[in-house]
């Protein structure tokens, strides 16, 4: 998998502003499945150990960022099965009705 937004900020205003939009930008940009597999690795190479502290916060803040991508799809999903149950009850009340 790819370390796209693995690097972490310098602590600069203007790094940290780029980096969020980056990261904003790569959210909206990943499917639920990339942004999983993704979030696998992240917590595989942090479960692995031997990173440095700047590296595993990073991979820290990753993962947080995918699993918000992940619980939007998530979120999304069930609305969108929600509205289709709604909309099959009310059509099968509207055949009882008749």
């Amino acid at each position: 998998m790819s370390s796209t937004g693995t690097t972490g900020t310098t602590g600069t205003t203007g790094t940290t502003a780029t980096t969020a939009t980056t990261a904003t930008a790569t959210e909206s940009a990943l499917g639920y499945e990339q942004a999983r597999d993704e979030l696998i690795d992240v917590v595989r190479r942090l479960e692995a150990g031997g990173t440095s502290l700047e590296e595993s916060l990073a991979l820290w803040e990753r993962g947080e960022e995918l699993a918000k991508v992940c619980r939007r799809w998530l979120d999304g999903a069930r609305a969108r099965l929600d509205a289709a149950l709604a909309e099959r009850g009310d059509e099968a009340e509207g055949e009882d009705g008749e």
